[in-house]
């Protein structure tokens, strides 16, 4: 399957990026854009997150909730944004004019990539080791990693987003960090003329 921008990893950067990037498909420059999201979870610090301070959450809100919540959110405002679910990210290669990623199940081809994963040391994602370091805003004696990058951006066309930007673990900023992101593809697919998706009240 080809995408125009695929996400890996479905946790609050992940799925913020793709509710971003799904929103804008009423505007010219992002229709016929081909978006997925590999929704793997299991790795989450969502799910056993419990919110008490986080704006327009109710206090005790569950992270596993937000990620249930969220992918129903997705499916249901934006059902042309694909969700691959129960596959599990082995690797991903450049090969020039696009990435190649490689799942537990399946292989899939996009012009944009953007990891969305948790920054803990035991990412596995073959093809990424280049650009693994010590996280600059964890403690050491954790081993949170970070995959370096300016402003999201690791290579052309390879972004990551949350936690493993180098953010600290808030989940006002992962989500953040994941329609930043977005907007920069959404910028890149308008000529890089800057662009946001807002929704109004008429």
């Amino acid at each position: 399957m080809q995408f125009d921008a695929l996400i890996v990893g479905g946790g609050a950067a992940g799925l913020s990026c793709a509710l971003v990037l799904g929103s804008a498909k009423p505007k010219a420059y992002a229709s016929g854009k081909s978006i997925g999201i590999i929704t793997h979870q299991k790795t989450s610090h969502l799910q056993n997150a419990l919110f008490k301070n986080v704006l327009g959450l109710p206090p005790g809100t569950l992270g596993s909730d937000i990620l249930e919540q969220g992918k129903a959110q997705l499916r249901t405002l934006y059902p042309h944004v694909v969700q691959i679910e129960k596959e599990k990210v082995k690797s991903i290669q450049n090969n020039g004019e696009s990435f190649i990623v490689e799942t537990n199940k399946n292989i899939y081809s996009t012009k944009i990539a953007v990891i969305a994963v948790g920054y803990t040391d035991l990412l596995t994602i073959k093809g990424l080791e280049l650009y693994v370091a010590p996280h600059p805003r964890a403690a050491v004696e954790k081993n949170r990693i970070w995959l370096k990058n300016e402003d999201h951006l690791i290579t052309k066309n390879l972004y990551v987003a949350g936690t493993l930007a180098g953010w600290r673990s808030q989940y006002a900023m992962a989500s953040g960090s994941g329609a930043h992101v977005a907007t920069d593809i959404l910028t890149l697919w308008n000529d890089g003329k800057h662009t946001k998706v807002h929704d109004k009240v008429e």
